[in-house]
């Protein structure tokens, strides 16, 4: 159990961040939710009184948390990976199918969904493979079982179907980088994602000639150095046979409503009324706020529901509309600054399971952001990715909870101990 002395030891700028995004997040679900017909403040059957209750929940499973010794969750973390994986496996079974979506096990009147909590299981794991004695992220065959690890439940999540949830394990790269995986893997990751855009947004044939380009000036560039010209033809070649294969997946393996969204974002279609819609309205809402919004609760857009499940992931709309632009810095700033200072505590870390577990906090709460707000504003397609401590949603709350007061209670450890 913590001791008078670690208690004292939490982070508590961490904390403070943490319940401040909590707070404001619930202020504009309360206003995302709030109509005419609402019956009373302590009515369960309201949107912000049932994420008021899951806010009350999440203290005690803070509580809970932090009054656990610090080495339970390295010394249990693959137990906690298994069940993690075992619950997914579940939903195949058991699962409640939700708007096509079998995500969730139902649990009376609630609804628990497994994958917001198995980020938590997969960084345990990921870090406690990491930090073995024996673990060389730099050797393939460590890294190959690493990407198991991170890519086991991705697989699962993927068939739900939710790709959005499954996405964010991508941010466990990040960790393995800072643990001295090779940079090539992150270069080959953007610019795998940037030949699949450049390709739906410019063809193929451009794709071929700008990869054809960059490679011809980066060759010229190192001629005093003699440079293999081989290994360019190779490289280029795989380049372009990427891109014939782009248009292949796009159209076979995308279902028509991911196909859609990203036209819409590529400016290939408009569909404000369709497909568009939510993205479409949500850019107005934003923009209607200016700088300094229309007040809380007084957003014309959120009000009259233009914005359709305004409360889940396009909640960022309505601090855009009732807290305008300097609000949206705000929240924008308290993410970052969290993002921040986690990563900082992990680089003071004494022990290697808590750094790479720090890493993976920072990575999957950066990603969820980033991709969220692009996401509201346009800039990304809709994959249904939300809000950290913003959207409505108890497993997401928890999900998110138990992911960093776990490093609270991990990083108040090496204090307690040196």
């Amino acid at each position: 159990m913590a001791s008078g002395k670690g208690i004292l030891k939490f982070d508590w700028l961490t904390i403070l961040l943490y319940a401040a995004l909590v707070g404001i997040g619930w202020m504009n679900i309360y206003s995302a939710s709030l109509s005419d017909s609402t019956s009373g403040f302590f009515d369960l059957s309201q949107i912000y009184t049932k994420q008021l209750f899951f806010i009350g929940l999440s203290v005690v499973l803070i509580v809970f948390i932090l009054a656990i010794e610090a080495k339970f969750y390295e010394r249990f973390s693959s137990i906690i990976y298994i069940v993690s994986l075992l619950s997914l496996l579940g939903l195949f079974v058991l699962g409640k199918n939700v708007n096509g979506a079998t995500s969730w096990y139902a649990l009376g009147n609630f609804s628990l969904q497994p994958s917001e909590f198995a980020k938590a299981a997969t960084a345990l794991a990921l870090a406690k493979y990491v930090s073995d004695i024996q673990t060389n992220v730099k050797e393939f065959k460590h890294q190959l079982r690493t990407f198991i690890i991170i890519a086991l439940p991705a697989i699962l999540i993927i068939p739900q179907p939710d790709p959005g949830s499954a996405l964010i394990y991508i941010a466990f790269i990040f960790p393995l980088y800072r643990e001295g995986l090779h940079f090539v893997y992150l270069l080959f990751g953007f610019f795998a994602a940037a030949l699949f855009v450049g390709t739906l947004a410019a063809g193929v044939i451009w794709v071929a000639i700008g990869v054809a380009v960059i490679a011809g000036i980066i060759f010229l560039k190192n001629r005093k150095r003699r440079p293999n010209i081989t290994k360019y033809v190779i490289i280029v070649a795989a380049c372009i046979g990427f891109a014939f294969s782009v248009n292949y997946i796009f159209n076979n393996v995308f279902e028509q409503r991911h196909r859609d969204r990203f036209n819409i974002v590529l400016g290939k279609e408009t569909d404000s009324k369709g497909i568009g819609y939510n993205t479409n309205q949500s850019e107005i809402a934003i923009g209607s706020g200016g700088w300094t919004g229309k007040g809380w609760t007084q957003g014309t857009q959120t009000k009259g529901n233009f914005v359709p499940e305004q409360h889940t992931d396009y909640i960022f709309s309505t601090v855009g509309e009732e807290w305008g632009f300097v609000g949206s810095m705000v929240v924008v700033l308290l993410f970052v600054f969290l993002i921040v200072r986690i990563l900082h505590l992990a680089e003071r870390q004494k022990n290697q399971f808590s750094r790479v577990y720090g890493y993976g906090v920072a990575s999957i709460l950066f990603l969820h952001f980033f991709v969220n707000v692009g996401m509201v504003t346009g800039l990304f397609p809709t994959v249904g990715i939300p809000l950290p401590f913003f959207s409505y949603g108890g497993s997401g709350l928890w999900g998110f909870t138990i992911l960093v007061f776990i490093f609270v209670r991990l990083d108040a450890s090496n204090y307690i101990n040196a």
